[in-house]
């Protein structure tokens, strides 16, 4: 006994008609997708590098948009029940060859069609849980992954906070150490100065014990003459 027809398979199709490719690189990609949910199908072409995989996925999206437009599904309760390439008008070309023959060039093309289908129940609960579980573990990657990024942030934080305090350590210490050197210029420029002050004292003691020396011999003369006179008056008196 024979399945259905193509024509009277149940579900919501989208058909492509008349794309220039060989039936046969359609099927390739199209028994890739065949039987699974519409999540997994988009994965599974969105990884895929063939030249038909894009055209697959847009028959595919639209055949969707039908499911929920027209038939009132939900996206995510849907699934690929049949993906199928039928063969299309395929034109003649021809290309000389030697000793005046003609090569045969076929140019093929094929018209591709999706129908998609609800899940059934049990199927559809599998696929529920598989769903849950696998955000479950997506949301543990985010959580881990945005605190390695926290963590490399704070880490950064903390260098540069370092850097900060170190920076302003150094600026500090070289602040001190010119208000040091001033102070030292200045103390250098009080001593320098004090010498000649204390030289001028000196120098004033030296006038004034000079001044007191060259009074001391006009003294004695003042009391060399008197013991003259005293002697004169004794010699006299002897006489």
């Amino acid at each position: 006994m024979t399945g259905p027809k193509t024509n009277e398979r149940p579900g919501t199709r989208a058909t492509l008609r008349g794309y220039h490719m060989s039936a046969s690189k359609a099927r390739v990609v199209l028994n890739l997708i065949r039987g699974e949910d519409v999540n997994m199908a988009r994965d599974i072409l969105s990884g895929t590098t063939r030249e038909a995989a894009d055209v697959i996925g847009k028959v595919l999206a639209s055949a969707v948009a039908n499911a929920v437009n027209n038939d009132g599904m939900q996206a995510d309760e849907l699934y690929v029940s049949a993906a199928f390439a039928d063969e299309g008008i395929t034109m003649k070309r021809f290309s000389p060859r030697a000793r005046g023959r003609a090569g045969k060039i076929l140019k093929r093309a094929c018209h591709i069609t999706v129908i998609v289908s609800r899940l059934d129940d049990d199927r559809l609960e599998i696929v529920r849980s598989a769903r849950s579980a696998q955000a479950a573990t997506s949301r543990t990657r985010r959580v881990a992954s945005s605190r390695h990024r926290a963590d490399q942030q704070a880490s950064l934080n903390k260098r540069e906070t370092a850097a900060a305090a170190a920076e302003a350590a150094e600026l500090e210490a070289l602040e001190n150490e010119s208000i040091e050197n001033e102070l030292v210029e200045s103390e250098a420029v009080d001593v320098a100065e004090t010498p000649v002050e204390t030289q001028v004292v000196e120098n004033d003691v030296v006038d004034e014990v000079v001044i007191v020396d060259e009074t001391a011999p006009d003294e004695a003369s003042t009391d060399a003459p008197e013991d003259e006179t005293v002697s004169d008056d004794t010699t006299e008196e002897k006489k």
